[in-house]
C-alpha cells in the first residue's frame, strides 16, 4: 500500500507511451490497485516552467525524499499505473511540501 506524499520508484511511461525510463515518482493517491502518479526529474531544466515543483538537495527535509540530487516535480507528468510496476519506496515528501505540490497540481489542471 502506498501513501499520497510518498515518494516511490517506478517504470514511467512516456506521453508517446512508446517507451518509458525508470525513474521516481510523486504518490498522489492508491485507488485500489492503481496508484496516480507525477514525474520526478533530476535534469535542470534552463527554465523553470510554472507547473513545476523544485525539490533542492539543500533543504533541511531533502534526505527524507530518497532522491539523490535536485530534481524536479512536473505536475503536468501524470500516469496511471497499476502497484506492481513500483519497484521500491525511495521516501516521502513532508506534510506541508506535498501541500505545496497539490496546489500546483491543480492550478496545472484549473481545477
Amino acid at each position: 500500500m502506498y501513501h499520497s506524499g510518498e515518494i516511490i520508484l517506478i517504470t514511467f511511461p512516456f506521453t508517446n507511451l512508446t517507451d518509458s525510463k525508470i525513474r521516481p515518482a510523486l504518490v498522489i493517491i492508491e485507488h485500489k490497485e492503481d496508484i496516480i502518479v507525477i514525474g520526478i526529474f533530476s535534469k535542470v531544466p534552463e527554465v523553470l516552467e510554472d507547473s513545476w515543483f523544485q525539490i533542492e538537495e539543500n533543504e533541511f527535509w531533502f534526505a527524507r525524499t530518497g532522491l539523490k540530487k535536485t530534481s524536479f516535480i512536473k505536475t503536468e507528468k501524470i500516469a496511471v499505473i497499476h502497484n506492481s510496476i513500483v519497484k521500491k519506496k525511495l521516501g516521502s515528501l513532508p506534510d506541508d511540501i506535498f501541500a505545496l505540490v497539490k496546489e500546483k497540481l491543480r492550478k496545472t489542471l484549473n481545477i
